[in-house]
């Protein structure tokens, strides 16, 4: 397996390109290993990146105009693209994706993506119903000021 330098070629983490194409990353390691992606240079955190055109067809939804800056902006880590990213997933009704973006980016403090999250555990899309835990999310996106989450808190207490 070679590796190939980074330069203009576009990129994602080996991580990134599993969850979006729902295909383990054992599979993608897989494909590494037998020369049918490009592998490119680790990224400044270690991780291991792939050419984004070797795993676009396998992208399990339609990314139209500025959903890929959205998608590099959110495997680099942005808190406001990884929530982005979690309702384009949503609006493919692909919850789990969707949460796990959205995860990341309540946990960065990204008050949008806990009321979303918070919605998403008392709906029970994309993970198991919990109010406890959509509580928990939607009262941190209220702290924050969050108007909505601040309502849907209210609908959730006794």
């Amino acid at each position: 397996m070679t590796v190939t330098p980074p330069s203009t070629t576009t990129s994602i983490s080996l991580d990134t390109a599993a969850i979006i194409s729902e295909r383990s990353k054992r599979t993608w390691q897989r494909r590494l290993a037998e020369g049918g992606i490009t592998r490119l240079a680790d990224d400044a955190r270690g991780r291991s990146m792939v050419c984004l055109t070797d795993v676009a067809a396998l992208i399990c939804v339609p990314l139209q105009g500025d959903d890929v800056e959205v998608l590099l902006d959110a495997d680099a880590g942005s808190p406001a693209a990884q929530r982005d990213l979690g309702q384009i997933f949503s609006s493919h009704e692909k919850h789990e994706i969707a949460v796990h973006w959205l995860r990341l980016a309540a946990e960065q403090g990204d008050a949008d993506a806990m009321q979303c999250l918070g919605a998403a555990h008392a709906a029970g899309e994309g993970v198991e119903r919990d109010e406890n835990l959509a509580l928990i999310w939607l009262a941190k996106a209220a702290a924050k000021g969050h108007p909505i989450a601040s309502h849907q808190v209210k609908g959730l207490l006794p």
